[in-house]
């Protein structure tokens, strides 16, 4: 069975699996050890280790590169809209994540464009269509990703009626980032018949794994959540330090700990 066969092989399960997202060899290394079957990538914790908003093209690949060559487990990389508009363009990044290790691999109907921020359908499933074509040829499991949630857009129909296109164009997995209850949850994957990816990064924290599973849910990821965690660490230590005090050393793990993992 090849890692791919493996990435796929964990949506078809009963119970959901959880699939973490990590932003350099060294979290994906921690993750690893701690015993997770997959990874994902994060545009936004790439961003937040190069300081800006965004990261490039050309940031995330490497970024993907560098996680898969991490670990042995299987990577779904994170490529936002994939940086183009075109069908035919955006698939193409699907086949640089392919060339970087990845397995698996997202498009959004996001826009890069304010005033219109969510393709218009007709053109958002072509640009999935595009993508699952490349997707297949390089046996990379595709998720459609619908924005609408995210964005304070707040129309389930619309964000189903979205995901269920999606799924028609053939896509693998499917996921609306900020669907919030577990009634919105299971609202979306009742409609749908693809595996339904949730992010717990925007969701009730209360919601646990079970409840997830016992609606239907086969993957839990949760975007730059964890990136967002060690960054405000990193701030409450260093405003206490730029205070005087240094508490926050009591609470340091032993490099030892952290360093089993490393190799």
């Amino acid at each position: 069975m090849t890692i791919a066969d493996e990435f796929r092989a964990l949506h078809e399960r009963p119970e959901p699996f959880l699939l973490p997202n990590p932003w350099d060899a060294g979290t994906a290394r921690l993750l690893a050890g701690l015993g997770f079957e997959a990874l994902a990538t994060t545009s936004l914790g790439v961003a937040n280790v190069v300081g800006r908003t965004r990261a490039t093209r050309a940031e995330i690949l490497a970024n993907v590169r560098e996680i898969a060559e991490a670990t042995p487990l299987p990577v779904s990389a994170d490529l936002e809209n994939c940086f183009a508009d075109d069908p035919a363009e955006a698939a193409k990044m699907v086949g640089a994540a392919a060339d970087a290790g990845a397995v698996g691999a997202s498009i959004e109907d996001l826009t890069s464009d304010p005033q219109k921020p969510i393709y218009e359908l007709g053109l958002a499933v072509d640009r999935v269509r595009a993508a699952v074509e490349t997707a297949r040829a390089r046996s990379v499991v595709l998720t459609a990703r619908c924005e609408n949630q995210w964005l304070g857009v707040n129309d389930l129909a619309d964000t189903i009626r979205r995901l269920q296109a999606y799924e028609e164009a053939g896509a693998d997995v499917l996921y609306a980032p900020g669907l919030r209850t577990l009634e919105e949850i299971r609202a979306v994957v009742t409609s749908v018949g693809k595996p339904v990816n949730v992010v717990m990064g925007f969701a009730d924290p209360s919601i646990t794994l079970d409840q997830l599973a016992g609606i239907g849910v086969r993957r839990v990821s949760i975007g730059a959540a964890l990136s967002r965690l060690a960054l405000k660490s990193f701030m409450d230590g260093a405003r206490e330090m730029r205070a005087g005090r240094f508490g926050f050393v009591a609470d340091l793990p032993p490099v030892s700990e952290v360093q089993q993992f490393f190799g």
